[in-house]
């Protein structure tokens, strides 16, 4: 019936860039000192806290326009990876009260990076790749 690959990987770009860019909003109205505490408490530099802004907010409006959509994809993945690192480290084995991974949502933003990392946005995008 339907069949696009563009359509698919627009709609997939779009839906992953708004759901993470409603996180990143929410951090810049709420800061990300509590991120910076989580890193210090690693071992890390709190300053890193502020790259939560580019894997929450540049990376999902490029992938909204659809401008470098593997590079932005990628940073989503890799911000996605420390969260779950910093605070669902305990949850990665779990499941949750309806029988499904207990990091269903962390998954799906994962792995749709990932999957738009490798396939790219799509020629209904800036990029048009």
């Amino acid at each position: 019936m339907f069949k696009s690959d563009d359509t698919g990987k627009l709609i997939l770009r779009v839906a992953l860039g708004i759901f993470i860019l409603l996180h990143g909003i929410a951090k810049v109205t709420k800061g990300v000192d509590g991120i910076g505490g989580m890193l210090a408490s690693h071992g890390l530099p709190g300053v890193l806290a502020y790259l939560v802004y580019v894997g929450e907010i540049v990376a999902p409006v490029l992938l909204i326009i659809g401008l470098y959509t593997r590079p932005a994809a990628a940073i989503v993945a890799i911000n996605m990876l420390v969260a779950i690192w910093l605070v669902h480290r305990k949850d990665l084995g779990a499941l949750n009260g309806q029988g499904g991974w207990a990091l269903e949502l962390q998954g799906m933003f994962l792995f749709s990076a990932i999957a738009l990392a490798f396939t790219g946005g799509g020629r209904f995008g800036l990029n048009n790749k």
